[in-house]
């Protein structure tokens, strides 16, 4: 099922609603992962504006995670690739979140910015000590998300606070599915409608059930959060104008504009 996070053209608060193959939205009240109710409210796709799937409680996101990356990424950096020994979680900013179609702002100083298509998790369900084989039974469904870095920040800046949580470097979207085949999905990443990136999803360093066993040992996952799974491939450095497009099989394609500030 596809849900789809939506406001009416003017708005500024919306609501949700599922997706079907005609592309018509069912609005309902309340969360797709919560309690919630049909309104009998029935909108064509084309007439809502599609928003941020939502707003996590916890935004995680699992730096690191494809082998391809790290070694692409440390050769281009000219430094020794360190492959991750276990699991670790990272956090990005909710204040980064933008939605399917909204701009990506370069800020003015910024001077080597490149994207990363990301494989996103929603929870669905409280979640704590969850074993590997039952990992996935906190999960509601999935979406994208393309995770923009200031390459130059992120090796000059202590922290991640600018080169990866700067407003708009976080689209997500442009809905959430629940019924996604990880085994037979592909991430393309398209630049400017030529494919620069393509990698099989689930050819992760350490796979979803890891992730989520090992952070459950420590923390509570909530309804609401969301984990970026890192992403594959090299990014050429982008520029005002370029679009970039996400797309996750069956998922969809999530698109973004890039703009100088």
């Amino acid at each position: 099922m596809r849900w789809i996070h939506f406001a009416l053209p003017g708005a500024d608060a919306g609501g949700y609603g599922r997706l079907d193959d005609e592309d018509r939205v069912h609005a309902v009240r309340g969360t797709p992962w919560g309690a919630h109710e049909n309104t009998g409210q029935l909108l064509r796709l084309a007439d809502v504006r599609i928003g941020v799937p939502l707003v996590p409680r916890t935004f995680y996101a699992a730096g690191l995670n494809y082998v391809k990356h790290i070694h692409e990424y440390a050769a281009h950096s000219g430094i020794a690739a360190n492959v991750p020994q276990q699991a670790d979680i990272g956090y990005r900013a909710v204040n980064a979140l933008v939605a399917h179609e909204e701009n990506v702002v370069i800020p003015a100083d910024a001077r080597q910015v490149e994207y990363e298509g990301e494989l996103v998790v929603v929870i669905g369900k409280k979640a704590r000590d969850l074993a590997p084989e039952r990992a996935l039974d906190c999960v509601f469904g999935y979406t994208i998300g393309n995770d923009v870095s200031e390459r130059i920040w992120q090796k000059s800046d202590r922290t991640f606070w600018r080169a990866k949580n700067a407003d708009t470097f976080k689209p997500m979207g442009p809905w959430i599915e629940t019924a996604f085949d990880l085994e037979n999905a592909e991430t393309t990443v398209r630049l400017n409608g030529e494919p620069r990136t393509r990698f099989r999803t689930a050819d992760m360093l350490f796979d979803l059930p890891t992730f989520i066993s090992r952070m459950t040992r420590y923390l509570t996952l909530h309804p609401g959060d969301v984990i970026w799974m890192g992403t594959d491939g090299q990014s050429p450095a982008l520029h005002p104008g370029d679009v970039v497009e996400v797309g996750i099989t069956g998922l969809g394609t999530l698109r973004n504009r890039f703009v100088a500030a």
